[in-house]
C-alpha cells in the first residue's frame, strides 16, 4: 500500500474583548497553499449574568470555527461543481 501524503492545516484563532459584555473571535485556516480562509464569531453576555470571560471565549470561538467549517464547505460545493462542469466541456 503506497503511503498517503500527509498534509497539515493549521487554523488560529483570535479572541478580543469588545466591551465588558461582548467578545469576538476571528478564525483563520492557513493550508500551506494559496488558499486562506476565515470565520467570524461574536458572543454577548446577559446584563444580569455573572461576568466570566471563558464562556465568552468559548462561545465566540466555537461560533467562529462553525462558520469557518461553512465557508469550507462552500468553497468545497464550489470547486466540485467546477470541476464538474470542466469534465462535460
Amino acid at each position: 500500500m503506497t503511503p498517503m501524503h500527509a498534509k497539515r492545516w493549521t487554523v488560529t484563532i483570535h479572541i478580543d474583548e469588545v466591551d465588558d459584555d461582548r467578545t469576538r473571535a476571528h478564525a483563520v485556516l492557513e493550508t500551506g497553499g494559496s488558499m486562506r480562509l476565515t470565520g467570524e464569531g461574536f458572543a454577548r453576555r446577559n446584563p444580569t449574568d455573572r461576568p466570566v470571560p471563558e464562556i465568552g471565549d468559548e462561545l465566540a470561538a466555537g461560533r467562529a470555527l462553525s462558520d469557518l467549517a461553512h465557508n469550507l464547505l462552500d468553497v468545497a460545493a464550489e470547486d466540485v461543481a467546477a470541476f464538474a462542469a470542466a469534465q462535460t466541456s
